[in-house]
């Protein structure tokens, strides 16, 4: 089994992540990728799509798929409060809509916090994680978003060319 390795940072030898939290645990995408923050409301339902499919919401005209990483990831069932954030990613093309417990903040990591993830393939597929973040006494699962919106589970945007 082989960890998967990390891309270099950007000149600056930085990298910024929006954090945020599903359930107990902290996740953290790049920061590049969000295109806004928005409260949860309620989203059209669509027949027949998988239940981390919440729906479709109208946002200035355009139709966004919204997606609840708590049910992708298996982490429980969801409850909507007024913490509960729904952040709009851009990513390709496409613009999907991202159901997150809530978010913590935007957290500036070095290439030395940035550690691979360990090499836990027969057990999970950790295809769509960057790494892992250390900061502090924090632990931040750093994730590849365009990775996991092109997974063939999801499919939600177009996958990247190789």
């Amino acid at each position: 089994m082989q960890a998967t390795t990390l891309t270099a940072p950007e000149p600056a030898g930085k990298l910024e992540f929006l954090s945020f939290r599903l359930g107990s645990e902290e996740y953290g995408i790049d920061i590049q990728k969000v295109q806004e923050l928005r409260g949860y409301t309620v989203v059209t339902r669509i027949a027949n799509a998988p239940a981390y499919i919440k729906g479709v919401v109208n946002l200035r005209g355009l139709i966004v798929p919204i997606l609840d990483l708590r049910i992708k990831f298996a982490l429980g069932a969801p409850s909507y409060d007024q913490f509960t954030v729904v952040v709009v990613l851009n990513v390709g093309a496409s613009l999907v809509g991202m159901v997150v417990d809530s978010v913590s903040d935007v957290v500036t990591l070095t290439a030395a916090q940035l550690k691979p993830v360990p090499a836990m393939a027969a057990l999970v597929d950790a295809g769509y994680l960057l790494g892992m973040g250390a900061l502090d006494q924090r632990m931040i699962i750093l994730i590849d978003i365009d990775k996991l919106l092109a997974s063939g589970d999801i499919g939600l945007v177009a996958p990247l060319a190789a």
